[in-house]
This record gives structure tokens, sequence and C-alpha cells, in this order.
């Protein structure tokens, strides 16, 4: 047995599977859970009515003003996310789990000395995790319908094969760098010309090879994929409340947003099986890899009111700008073809013979543009009363003004249309509930992120989640315990195909966040 392996980066940035990659990532992006406090977390991530609390800094400044002392708080958390994973009648299961720092702030109160009109405020800087990007995932299964060797074949329809060869002393072809240039550069896919006189690929993978529309029952495949992310955004807020007569707290802030995200993924496919010809075996196995690493900064800004017309309710809302995100994406990918036999050195469907070529490098494509995620608008109210309180937020978001756009000549255009036609506008709710008994605190919530998707194809992809915590608090120190448990479904298809029924793994997720915060007044 031989092992042919070339190497190559993508770049063609207009392909279908790296444009649904920028489509998939600026939902990613866009879509936080309520962060904050494990007190905040608690509660269901209901905030925006409520104050006194370094998470105001983020949610809505005018908290801020509420506070009557100075703090100092750090929170350290576990973050368990859990995927199952059902393909072709095959279920694996996987997790993951990270320790974090998700909370980290200062707020600094000063009074006027005044009975009535400017009280004073507080300024509060504070890091926050907004969105845990920790994810791993497999799944396997045998496929009689098609194999990604038919997406490489639809795909290369129509190209001229020159354009996918890197020959030595010339610059490597406009479809070079390209997943499907990849497999034509692993014999996975051959050219000819069709009746038509237009390029056409077929494949010694197909049991008919100058036939790609051939039966699919002939066929059977095994496939496998490995998927592993580790990241997350934060936020760095500047933040300032003011109190007006114990009546209105109207606030403002700037947010300094960071993305970490690295994610690698590993497709196979293994054990060809043609019913017309059992002992056909061309190829063992090859293997595609794929490693992205995303980077980023942005900046937003927040401003807010709260209103307390009675001793026993707060109203209060927030408006979020866009996050304006500039992000350095660099990507790689290598594919790994091992061969069983070779061919005629005359005929281009096998590799004549086994050889890893020197012009095939590890060259990762570095990347620049700007992604815009949309802004967020919020209202709540809060009922109070000496044994604790009730609250209630309401958030809208319009996922379809997420935007990219470069410095450059990149056009995102397609990006752009793809990601309005895909997603859609929401209303997310959140409820909480305090229960207070002397030092002692307990508490509850729900949380109900509605599904950004326009099409749902049968899976629910919105986000629920139940929370609960304690809390104790003396004078000059508290902790809160926090932990939110969170559900949803999704759906994983590693190609398109026009033959057959695109395959996709149907996905189950949960998410447990167990988080501390420990404050100290002064």
């Amino acid at each position: 047995m031989k092992k042919l392996l070339f190497i190559v980066t993508l770049m063609s940035l207009g392909s279908a599977g790296f444009a649904q990659d920028f489509i998939d990532n600026a939902l990613l992006f866009s879509r936080s859970r309520p962060s904050g406090s494990a007190r905040i977390q608690a509660l269901g991530g209901t905030q925006v009515s409520l104050g006194g609390d370094y998470s105001s800094a983020q949610s809505n400044p005018a908290g801020l003003g509420m506070f009557n002392r100075s703090e100092f708080t750090l929170s350290p958390g576990l973050t368990i996310n859990d995927i199952s994973s059902n393909y072709l009648g095959q279920t694996t299961d996987a997790s993951k789990s990270m320790f974090n720092i998700p909370g980290l702030s200062l707020v600094y109160h000063h009074d006027t000395g005044k009975e009535s009109g400017f009280l004073g405020g507080s300024f509060g800087l504070s890091l926050t995790r907004t969105n845990d990007l920790n994810r791993k995932f497999s799944y396997t299964g045998s496929n009689s319908e098609n194999s990604i060797i038919d997406y490489f074949i639809d795909d290369a329809f129509g190209i001229n094969p020159q354009s996918m060869l890197w020959q030595q002393g010339q610059d490597p072809g406009d479809n070079f760098y390209s997943l499907t240039g990849l497999a034509y550069n692993n014999y996975l896919i051959e050219d000819y010309i069709d009746d038509g006189g237009n390029y056409a690929y077929r494949s010694v993978l197909s049991p008919l090879p100058a036939e790609p529309g051939f039966p699919a029952e002939i066929r059977t495949v095994d496939q496998e994929e490995i998927s592993e992310s580790k990241g997350s955004q934060y936020q760095w807020s500047i933040s300032y409340g003011a109190n007006i007569s114990d009546k209105l707290f109207v606030g403002a802030g700037i947010g300094i947003t960071s993305i970490r995200y690295k994610i690698t993924q590993i497709y196979r496919e293994s054990n060809f099986r043609y019913s017309v010809d059992t002992n056909y075996d061309p190829v063992n196995n090859f293997q595609m890899n794929e490693n992205y690493d995303i980077s980023g900064s942005g900046v937003n800004f927040t401003l807010g009111a709260i209103f307390r017309p009675l001793d026993f309710l707060q109203v209060g809302a927030s408006l979020v700008t866009p996050t304006f995100n500039r992000i350095t994406d660099t990507y790689t990918a290598r594919m790994a073809s091992e061969w069983n036999y070779y061919g005629d050195p005359d005929e281009p469907s096998f590799p004549s013979q086994p050889s890893v070529s020197e012009h095939f490098e590890d060259m990762p494509v570095i990347s620049e543009y700007n992604l815009t995620t949309p802004m967020r608008i919020t209202t709540g109210a809060a009922f109070l009363s000496k044994f604790g309180f009730l609250s209630a937020d309401v958030e809208f978001v319009n996922y379809t003004k997420a935007k990219y756009n470069s410095d450059i000549e990149a056009d995102f255009k397609p990006e752009n249309q793809g990601i309005k036609a895909e997603y859609q506008s929401v209303v997310n709710y959140r409820l909480g509930a305090e229960y207070r008994y002397k030092i002692f605190r307990a508490r509850a919530g729900y949380n109900y992120m509605a599904d950004p998707y326009r099409q749902s194809d049968g899976i629910d992809r919105s986000i629920q989640s139940v929370s609960g915590g304690l809390g104790v608090r003396v004078k000059n120190f508290f902790v809160d315990l926090g932990a939110v448990f969170s559900s949803t479904e999704g759906r994983r298809a590693p190609y398109f195909t026009s033959i057959g029924l695109t395959p996709a793994a149907i996905q189950e997720l949960k998410y447990a966040n167990y988080m501390l915060t420990f404050g100290f007044t002064f």
C-alpha cells in the first residue's frame, strides 16, 4: 500500500464552502448569550432594570448609578459542552470542559453630598466573557447515496484543469488554492471533455467513471468528521452611571472587544465498497485537514437609563451599538490520499508513482477584513420588595444586519447576501427572581433565545436556559454561585451535492456553565 500526500491552502473566497463559513461565523460572533456576574447568570441574564452589579457596565451603564460603595470582584468559572451527533443513523457523543475567568471588575463610587438632583455616580471597569467558543463533536456513518467526491465533481465543472496545477517555475493556477484543486492534485477527480465541449470531471471512485450520474446504491463509503474549536469573545467595558434624585439613573460606556477562535476539522472517507465489483478497491482512504485561526478586536458603545417611578418598580432600557470588528483570519488545508495501487503513467486516472511534491508546502493564507455585528435594544422591568424581586428583560436583535467589508478589493457581496437570506430578526426573553433572607440569597432564572434562521429544516436552533444560584452578603464581602444549563439543536453538513440527499449530522447541544463571583466592597 502506498501513500500520496499533497498539501495546499485554500484561498478561493468565493467557493461555496468558504462562503458558508463566513455566513456561519457572522452568526457565531453575533449571537452571544447573556453574560455578567454569577448573580446575573443565576437570574437568567436579566439585568437591564436592576443595577447595583458590575454587569451593568456592559449591559446598561445606568445601573452603575445605583452603587453606594466601591467594589472589586473576581469570577472564575467552569464550562462543559456536550454534543451528540446522529449521522446516517449512527450516534456519536463528544464533550469538552474548560476552566476560565469570565469576569473581573472594579467599580469606583463617589457622592456629591446633595439631597436632590445629581447625587453622584460610579465609574465601572469590567472584563466580561461574552461568548464561549469551545466546542468538540464527531460523527461517523456509512453513506450509500453520495461522497464528497461528488461535490468535487460538481464544483469543478467548467474549470480548466490547468488552473488547478502548479508547474515548476510557474505561478499557481487560479484554482490551485481550493479544496477542489486539492482533490484534483490527489487524483481523486480527473478531467475530460463532455459532449458539449465543456471541461467536465469524473472519478475512479465512481463505479462508472465515464458516467457521473451513476445509480447511487452501487457505492458505499464510510465517512467521518472530527471538529474541535477553542476560544472566546471578551469585552472590556469602561462606563459611568449617574444617580439623579434616586429616581432616574443614566449611563454610557465604551466596549473594547476581542475575538480568539481556533478550529481544527478533519474529514475522512474510507472503505469504498462497490456492489457491481466487490474486488474493486482503488483507494484505501483519503483525509482532509482544515485549520482556522481567527483573531480580532472591535469597539461598541452603550447607552442606558433606569427609571424608578415607584419604590417597588424599576423600568430600564439600553442600546448597544453595532460592534465594529477588525479580524485577521489564517487558514490552511491539506489532503492525504492512500492508494492501494497505481495506474499506467499515460493514463491519469490513477497516480503513476508514489511521490510527495516539494511544491506543496504549508502556506497559510492571512486575510484581513471587517465584520460589523448587529445592535441590541433591550427593555425590562423589576418588581421589588423587602423579600427580593422579580425581573424580566426583552431583547431585540436583527441578525441580517451583520455585514462584512474589506479595506482592499475583496468582494463580500455573496456572503452579505447569504446573511440576509439565511437569518432573521428575533426577540429574546429573560426572567429572573431573587429571594432574600438576612445575609442569604436564592435565585432562579429562565432565558429564551429565539431561532435566528429563516428556514428551520426541522431543526430548532433556539437556545433555552434554566439557571439558579445562591449568595451570601455581609458588610464588606459577598460571594455568589451561579449555574446555567442550556440546550439547543444544530445541523452539520460536510458538503453539498446534486447526487442523492445531502448528508447531515443532526446535533443535540447541551451546555453547563458554573460560575463563582467573589466581591469586596470599600
